[in-house]
């Protein structure tokens, strides 16, 4: 019966070339920085334009809630009347066809909603919106 006389060696990883791909890519990204940081030095004339607004579409529709206590917010942002009126006039100036969904309190006083509207209409909001849940009809 024969005898195993030599040990097997025990498997090794070979770090170098993980290494050299490390390497390669720090110095890819320094240089690739530092290119960048040159075309921002460029001394240019930049074109100028009129400022007529983004460019991009309009946000989604604003959310303004009239509480029971007459307390309003804007996006969760609790605002006076006169401010919201301001809110809305700066927001409609960047975005044209920038839409208000309205939500009033069911058990509050209708005053507060109808001030709401007439600030939403002296901002010069077009897409106006009231939200109301449908009652089902075993109600």
């Amino acid at each position: 019966m024969p005898l195993k006389t030599h040990l097997d060696e025990q498997p090794t990883l070979n770090l170098t070339p993980m290494i050299d791909i490390v390497f390669l890519l720090i110095i890819f990204f320094m240089v690739g920085t530092k290119f960048a940081e040159s075309e921002r030095n460029i001394g240019l004339q930049l074109p100028e334009v009129v400022d007529r607004g983004a460019l991009t579409a309009a946000p989604e529709r604003r959310v303004v809630n009239v509480y029971r206590d007459g307390t309003i917010t804007l996006d969760r942002q609790p605002v006076l009347l006169p401010d919201l009126v301001s809110q809305l006039a700066v927001a409609r100036g960047e975005y044209h066809d920038l839409g208000v969904l309205v939500r009033g309190d069911g058990r509050g006083e209708f005053q507060a909603v109808a001030a709401v509207l007439n600030a939403c209409k002296q901002a010069g909001i077009r897409d106006l919106g009231i939200m109301v849940r449908p009652r089902s009809e075993q109600d």
